[in-house]
């Protein structure tokens, strides 16, 4: 695994995980972000899209930062296991030049982030992020593409089979979203982790005998592999 995982030790988790939002600056990363931690789609800003880039939330009363990059936590069931999720955003620091290993350092998993009616953010993603990835993790880091704002279908440049066809180049899963409506956010993550359950489950997860775990993670990958609506597409067992 790409970095260390840690056990929760005031059983407040299970398990915590370093998860990194990578891609162009107003592609909608941190407004995805906004919308997995929201209550609901009423929540969101018409106009966060863009101006999220330079936007900083309180969350749980606080504002976190580290080094020029915003974090939040999320809690999530999932395999039957409670994950703390640490997700890590740049908060607009893209722009100035490619981040640092810092920003890399210890990663779980990586959802790569592209808007599909702005070819360059696609593309920008094989020929720079895509590249820093691999070079700042380890291998076993999971990753995921996400095409971003489905909800513009009519502005759409970027198809779903060309999405699909770069997460099989680069041997990751794949699904579009929207974060305005919240289509397929929650899937994201999940299906994100769910792939990391499946690196720890051997030895980590069964190291009791658990073998109720390992098919609680299949139940729950099965259903999030299933189509909503932007659909879920796995280019890599």
């Amino acid at each position: 695994m790409a970095g260390s995982f840690s056990k929760g030790g005031n059983n407040s988790c299970d398990y915590s995980f370093k998860i990194l939002l990578i891609g162009d600056s107003g592609v909608g990363k941190s407004s995805l972000l906004l919308s997995l931690i929201s209550n609901s789609a009423r929540d969101l800003s018409p106009t966060i899209g863009d101006l999220a880039i330079d936007f900083q939330w309180k969350i749980r009363g606080r504002l976190q930062k580290c080094a020029g990059v915003d974090f939040k936590i999320k809690m999530l069931t999932v395999g039957g296991k409670r994950l703390k999720l640490t997700i890590w955003d740049t908060a607009g620091q893209e722009r100035f030049g490619t981040l640092t290993s810092s920003y890399y350092r210890g990663a779980h998993g990586i959802i790569l982030v592209y808007d599909v009616t702005r070819r360059e953010t696609f593309e920008n993603l094989s020929e720079i992020w895509a590249k820093e990835v691999e070079l700042y993790t380890n291998q076993k880091c999971i990753k995921i593409l996400v095409g971003n704002k489905v909800d513009k279908d009519s502005e759409r440049v970027v198809s779903r089979e060309e999405g699909m066809a770069l997460a099989q180049e680069r041997k990751c899963s794949f699904l579009e979203c929207s974060a305005k409506t919240r289509e397929n956010v929650l899937q994201c993550f999940k299906e994100l982790t769910l792939k990391i359950l499946e690196i720890l489950e051997v030895p980590s997860l069964l190291e009791n005998g658990s073998v109720v775990v390992r098919q609680q993670i299949l139940k729950e990958k099965e259903v999030y592999r299933a189509p909503h609506g932007g659909g879920v597409g796995s280019c890599c067992s």
